[in-house]
């Protein structure tokens, strides 16, 4: 478990070669990435970080640490620690995270995938009214707890995708989120929710890496997300995941490999 800035992060890595790193979503952690990182690790080194508030990654009690610009410092850092010259994988929150390191960390970075991610709110409106959303969400999950939490996230639209998933997958999904740390998950929303994280829409062209972006075609929102960022990425492929949702990766796990395996070998 290496320390980072103070921090306490939990890391795991997988085989030998190129590195990829993988980064989960909300209410995540390097659990979700098991078993692509069992076939990944065929042939990459891959490394799973559990983010500040997930897992069993430290969770600070000031929601500032949670941020993205410092959170970027530290997987940087931990890149670097593995050598350097990653490629990076992210998922929805983990997706956000990689795509800000895209554009302000390329140097540690060879490629970059995308997964159901955006790059944040275009106005001051939409970001304010989010984060007065985001932070409303946080107190409610310090003053009801982590099961409570759990059923209201579960119940959310985004997720009605999963649904088609096994009992036995959505069970141990959700035993995973109920391990996350309620003062991590609050305080992950108050430093790094979209409402407060850095729009990065403008700053699309100066993302230089070869990049890949993921979309399950249930997913309608994200769909029309990485359809608008598209023209804007200099050198960009997009793959859509086809019966998935949100969570392509365990979805449709068979389809989202391929994808990213035939994107890695294609550069």
């Amino acid at each position: 478990m290496p320390t980072i800035n103070g921090l306490h992060y939990h890391t795991g890595s997988h085989g030998e070669g190129d590195l990829l790193v993988l980064l989960h979503g909300f209410t995540g952690s390097s659990v979700n990435w098991q078993q692509h990182a069992d076939a990944f690790s065929r042939r990459y080194r891959v490394l799973t970080i559990d983010l500040p508030g997930h897992g069993k990654t430290d969770s600070p009690d000031d929601p500032a640490r949670y941020a993205m610009e410092p959170v970027a410092q530290d997987v940087a850092a931990i890149i670097g620690e593995h050598g350097g010259s990653a490629n990076l994988l992210g998922y929805s929150m983990g997706g956000r995270l990689a795509l800000y390191m895209a554009i302000h960390y390329a140097d540690v970075l060879r490629y970059v995938i995308l997964e159901s991610t955006s790059p944040g709110l275009r106005t001051s409106a939409e970001r304010a009214d989010r984060k007065q959303r985001d932070d409303t969400l946080a107190d409610r999950i310090e003053r009801d707890g982590i099961t409570a939490f759990v059923d209201f996230w579960e119940a959310l639209p985004l997720w009605k995708s999963q649904k088609q998933l096994s009992d036995e997958v959505r069970q141990a999904l959700r035993q995973q989120r109920l391990r996350n740390n309620p003062l991590g998950l609050a305080n992950s929303l108050r430093g790094m929710g979209t409402g407060v994280q850095p729009p990065l829409w403008d700053d699309l062209d100066k993302l230089r890496l070869p990049s890949l972006l993921i979309t399950g075609e249930l997913d309608t929102k994200y769909m029309a997300i990485a359809e608008e960022m598209q023209p804007y990425i200099p050198s960009v492929q997009r793959t859509v995941i086809q019966s998935a949702g949100h969570t392509t990766h365990i979805e449709q796990p068979e389809q989202f490999q391929q994808a990213v395996t035939e994107f890695l070998q294609s550069l």
